[in-house]
């Protein structure tokens, strides 16, 4: 999949569908791809999901036709797709900071956001630290959950680091931790690969399952809310995340994205990718995000 092209693509359908009831599902058909991993390239790219992309446009071009012509607010509010004019009163509000009736009545401005342009840009003598390393068949033990597409790199959403939270709160992490030899007690964030006609994603903490796991009863495991996750061989690249929270890791998968696969010659795989949060990493290093890629 050629990202940067898809998503220009992607934002000129969006444009000519905005008065339409579209969501990314429909994005993501048109330009031939799944919904989680459109979902997933776009928020990378562009820093929004698509949905607030959409809400942004629209509420631009609603603000326009207020300013410059008669329309009633109410068929202004229908017309962009909000249900009722109290509901686009109060979205229009906190994207505008005024209200459409004191837009119109009074002199303000208003936010204008134009329709996004997607360009690779390449600098010389910038660097892009990365290794691409070769995998085997891995098998590790998690507690997961079910999240909606839509979340992703949602910066208002906090449903995963909540989960975490949850994990932590019933102690489901220090268990399976346990089973592996002190020094390797690397905790696995796992995340599904992309389904075609999926609305969800799972997301996995777990521990790698090998030799040096102690032995455990997986029957008892799985009354305590744990399972196998099987992940197969492949090919991966791996990015340090630099930083002291999970914004460094959205850094690493907009690298990806901006910089990796436009110049690189691979493509995602459909495969687990994860984030591995080491019992003893350097200092610095809040994880390691794996990516499975493919040549083209």
């Amino acid at each position: 999949m050629e990202w940067i092209a898809a998503m220009q693509q992607a934002i000129t359908y969006m444009e000519g569908h905005l008065l339409e009831e579209i969501n990314y599902e429909d994005v993501a058909k048109h330009v031939h791809t799944s919904s989680y991993e459109f979902h997933r390239a776009f928020s990378f790219l562009t820093g929004m999901t698509v949905g607030a992309y959409i809400r942004s446009r629209r509420l631009s071009l609603a603000g326009t036709e207020i300013l410059e012509t008669d329309a009633k607010i109410t068929d202004i509010a229908f017309k962009y797709g909000y249900e009722t004019p109290e509901s686009f009163t109060k979205a229009f509000t906190r994207f505008h900071g005024v209200a459409p009736k004191t837009a119109r009545e009074e002199t303000v401005k208003l936010v204008l956001f134009n329709p996004l342009t997607i360009k690779l840009t390449v600098e010389g003598g910038k660097s892009m630290d990365y290794r691409i390393t070769q995998t085997k068949e891995q098998k590790f033990l998690a507690v997961a959950k079910s999240f909606s597409n839509e979340i992703i790199n949602d910066e208002e959403n906090h449903e995963v680091s909540d989960f975490w939270g949850e994990c932590n709160e019933k102690n489901l992490i220090g268990p399976i931790c346990g089973l592996r030899p002190e020094g390797k007690r690397d905790i696995y964030g796992l995340c599904t690969p992309a389904k075609e006609g999926e609305d969800t994603f799972d997301y996995g903490i777990g521990v790698l399952v090998d030799e040096e796991t102690v032995p455990f009863d997986l029957a008892e495991m799985e009354k305590a809310g744990y399972h196998i996750w099987d992940v197969k061989p492949g090919t991966y690249v791996v990015f340090d995340c630099i930083g002291e929270d999970g914004d460094c890791i959205t850094q690493a998968w907009s690298k990806f994205y901006k910089e990796f696969l436009p110049q690189m010659g691979y493509e995602s795989a459909e495969e687990t990718d994860y984030e591995i949060y080491f019992e003893k990493g350097r200092e610095e290093l809040f994880c390691e995000l794996w990516i499975p890629i493919k040549k083209k």
